[in-house]
């Protein structure tokens, strides 16, 4: 077979390999070896002088993103295609240095370039102002949560560090001790002294044995933490989103919810001490008269037949300014002397009227964000106001609930698409959060892979932080997931559905919520000393 042939097959290979953690559940260890073909298409491609290999790898990503994210298209055709490109570009390009790096530095440093540069580029990409981080390779755990407990240290970040850690090492052993043609590196199998042959197998055993042996450990012998307890009912109304404003009024929305809600909470009964409604469920809430909402008066009004009983919703907020010149640069004009700025919030009231607003900030970029305002409000202007201009928060608050006794359990509330930042959410627990909820509407992507990996990315939040979470979507997959990240209860898919249980209270604090992302933050100095390096040992051979 040629070359080319050679090299399709392993990219096709790659593809499958690492979509496999991303698309079946419990199949999260196919990613430690995952990787693995992409390494042996670059040593095919250096032994045999291919030209242009950039474009290799690029499809082999983009072939990754389009079978594991293509469900983005059901909502945004061209925000799906644009996602998948641009995230497959980032990757090749961090090829691309390690192949630049590799002419310049031992090949040893080069391959450790390629992973610590990898990591940065995953750790720097949660700040990014256009971010899409959904492939972060320590995801590839998030349905193997047996394997991920140790997550509680590292974050997700220490599950890429293992990845590459392993696919690296059986890459070198699989060179040094298997005849592969035009692959294997036959010298280097038969020049090594004794003790090192049996270093890199060894090495490799305990790379991919430790971190499974640790984390099965914790998993078995895990207790859940906090002795208090907060009862939820949470209510999944189950409306189809592209028709949600034209099928059904505000008001009828209000009803359905409200008579879900009764049926697990009847009136004269506070029995679940929190309810839970989805992400963006109502928009009729004006920030300066949030209690003269149509809304926000219909929940009063259940509200008082259970005193004693908070609820948690979304809602579109919007906040109108009477005034000449643009109160900020994200303000729609609606007239000649008004504008409005828009938010994707949570709100938190009880029957004292008591309201507590929370406003999304990891927004999506294009549906909800325009990205670099300065420059892309003008050019959205032109085209006719096409991108979500919502404003979010700078910083973190929490939600309280307040119970009869006077006691205030303070949650923390991630919208949506926040629950996929892992250090992000450690800082609802640094603000006091003792347990996490999540609001979401996932309904955009259609029966896909799309909300069942957004669902496990909820698990892995749970160990991060070891909180319960209440997680609440508009047409499933509603959840109550425990501090391990195993689902205990869940709703059905695109079903009407309430779901009533118990979720535990917990105010110690873990290594990666106390020290934040250590794995990233060292591997991004790693690769800034490397890069320095790879200029400077040049000067030095030469002289």
């Amino acid at each position: 077979m040629g070359t080319k042939g050679r090299l399709a097959i392993l990219t096709l290979v790659f593809t499958a390999l690492m979509s496999v953690p991303f698309l079946v559940p419990h199949c999260g260890w196919v990613s430690l070896f995952g990787i693995v073909p992409l390494l042996l298409m670059d040593r095919i491609a250096e032994r045999e002088g291919v030209r242009h290999f950039f474009w290799w790898y690029y499809l082999a990503f983009l072939l990754w993103n389009l079978a594991t994210t293509w469900w983005v298209c059901n909502a945004t055709v061209a925000g799906g295609l644009f996602a998948s490109a641009a995230n497959a570009l980032q990757m090749a390009v961090i090829f691309a240095l390690f192949r630049i790096v590799r002419k310049r530095l031992p090949e040893s440093a080069a391959y450790i370039f390629l992973a610590a540069a990898w990591i940065c580029w995953e750790h720097l990409y949660f700040d990014a102002e256009i971010s899409w981080p959904w492939l972060v390779l320590g995801n590839s755990f998030a349905r193997t949560l047996s394997l991920a407990q140790w997550y509680e240290w590292t974050g997700t970040l220490g599950g890429s560090l293992w990845i590459w850690a392993s696919n690296l090492l059986i890459f070198f052993c699989l060179r040094r001790y298997v005849s592969l043609t035009s692959v294997a590196d036959d010298e280097s199998r038969t020049s090594a002294a004794p003790w090192r042959r049996l270093l890199l197998p060894v090495s490799t055993a305990l790379v991919l044995v430790v971190p499974v042996l640790v984390s099965v450990l914790i998993y078995t012998g895990y207790r859940e933490r906090g002795e208090e307890t907060l009862d939820v009912a949470i209510a999944q109304p189950n409306f189809d989103p592209y028709q949600k404003f034209q099928s059904m009024t505000q008001a009828q929305q209000n009803d359905v919810l409200l008579r879900i809600l009764d049926g697990v909470v009847p009136a004269g009964k506070s029995d679940a001490l929190l309810l839970i409604a989805p992400e963006t469920f109502t928009s009729d809430i004006d920030l300066k008269a949030v209690q003269a909402s149509p809304s926000w008066r219909s929940f009063h009004e259940f509200l008082e037949k259970r005193p004693g009983t908070n609820l948690l919703f979304g809602a579109v907020t919007r906040e109108y300014f009477f005034q000449r010149s643009r109160p900020s640069v994200l303000a729609r004009k609606l007239r000649d002397g008004l504008w409005v700025e828009s938010h994707n919030s949570a709100l938190m009231t009880d029957a004292t009227g008591r309201t507590e607003i929370f406003h999304k900030s990891r927004l999506v970029v294009g549906v909800e964000k325009t990205p670099y305002p300065k420059l892309f409000t003008k050019i959205d202007d032109m085209l006719g106001g096409v991108m979500g201009r919502d404003i979010g928060q700078d910083e973190i608050s929490l939600l309280n609930v307040y119970a009869p006794d006077g006691t205030v359990i303070p949650v923390g509330c991630a919208i949506c698409y926040e629950s996929v930042y892992g250090e992000y959410c450690t800082g609802y627990v640094r603000k006091g959060a003792r347990a996490l909820t999540v609001i979401t509407n996932d309904a955009w992507w259609g029966d896909t892979a799309g909300y069942r990996q957004h669902l496990s990315y909820a698990s892995l939040r749970a160990i991060e932080t070891r909180r319960d979470i209440a997680r609440c979507g508009n047409t499933g997959i509603s959840a109550i997931i425990d501090q391990r990240g195993r689902i205990l209860k869940q709703t059905p898919w695109w079903e009407e559905a309430s779901l009533k249980g118990t979720i535990r209270l917990n105010d110690s604090i873990t290594a990666f919520v106390r020290y934040g992302d250590v794995t990233g933050r060292a591997c991004t100095a790693l690769t800034l000393l490397i890069i320095l390096a790879s200029l400077v040992w040049p000067l030095k051979r030469k002289s």
